[in-house]
């Protein structure tokens, strides 16, 4: 099959276009002819192997341990291994896998699978795993968002936050979403009932409190995050640039040492795409309370292009790769 490989840390430079063996499926897992595949700011991440502290959690310290980049992914069944339940050769699935969606063919786990929305194509299906179960566990199981409340999303155009910004419309809240002006009409068009362009406009300035505030951006202190939250608000951390060394680490640990002696509630978010997130992704896009904004689609042989964009334009919304 043909893959996108690289045998070393660094820019999109080192990704390249070689032709490897196809893997198979184990007991429980489910060989997936991969038809699309997004590009994730946590690719280009692994790709430079960055922050350093990820080097040291299993992805190789001196080069990467997995050679084929990529996680979200939407295709058809190929193949099933033993002990699979659910599904068949045949079934159209999207979902994510740890690395290796950036191919032809990628075997995954059966729980980390769900059947594609029938109204989505393969490019708007891969779009939606990772980004989607962060919004969703974000807003719904760390934020709680409840009908009535204010929330603003930190971050509104990009690949989480134009999910953000329906599924918490679709939760019933009042959205507020924050973005260049550029990107402005996207989020309106997404179900923003404010927008605000940080580059004319301090959010943290404004005077506006918020229920909730999904800071997906990470370009903001803890304080002044702090500062747009009700008394009893709650913050939702779901990224921070951090150092090159430990990433957004710092900024966790000071929002978990915070927590406990402020009436605030302040939760860094390690979101996991899993099956009942899937099903509840699958639930809300085919009712057509959300819908996947793609940027840009790039065929699998021009990977390092799509990777470059990502990290050089910041793109908004999802950038999809097609094989």
């Amino acid at each position: 099959m043909r893959a996108i490989v690289r045998d070393r840390y660094g820019s999109p430079d080192v990704l390249r276009l070689e032709e490897i063996g196809r893997p198979e499926a184990g007991d429980g897992e489910v060989l997936v002819r991969v038809r699309a595949a997004a590009v994730n700011s946590a690719d280009c991440k692994l790709m430079r192997g960055e922050p350093s502290l990820v080097r040291l959690m299993g992805y190789g310290v001196f080069k990467p341990k997995q050679r084929i980049l990529g996680r979200d992914f939407a295709g058809r069944v190929e193949a099933v291994g033993r002990n699979v339940r659910h599904l068949r050769p045949g079934d159209e699935v999207f979902g994510e896998t740890a690395g290796g969606a950036f191919a032809e063919y990628v075997s995954v786990r059966e729980g980390a699978l769900g059947l594609k929305p029938e109204n989505l194509t393969f490019e708007q299906a891969a779009a939606v795993p990772l980004a989607g179960s962060t919004a969703l566990q974000g807003l719904r199981d760390r934020g709680g968002v409840r009908p009535g409340q204010r929330v603003l999303v930190n971050g509104a155009s990009g690949g989480v936050g134009t999910f953000a910004v329906q599924i918490a419309k679709a939760l019933g809240a009042e959205v507020t979403g924050v973005c260049s002006a550029r990107n402005a009409e996207l989020v309106r068009s997404l179900g923003a009932d404010r927008v605000v362009d940080y580059a004319t406009e301090d959010f943290t300035r404004s005077g506006r409190r918020y229920d909730l505030v999904l800071d997906v951006a990470g370009s903001r202190s803890l304080r002044a995050l702090r500062s747009v939250l009700d008394p009893r608000g709650t913050l939702v951390l779901c990224s921070g640039e951090g150092g090159r060394r430990i990433g957004p680490m710092g900024h966790v640990v000071g929002a978990l040492a915070l927590s406990l002696f402020v009436g605030q509630s302040l939760r860094p978010l390690a979101a996991k795409t899993t099956a009942e997130s899937l099903a509840a992704l699958k639930e809300l896009v085919e009712s057509g309370k959300v819908v996947p904004a793609v940027d840009r689609t790039y065929p699998l042989s021009e990977a390092p292009e799509a990777m470059r964009y990502l990290e050089e334009e910041h793109a908004r919304a999802k950038i999809v790769i097609t094989a």
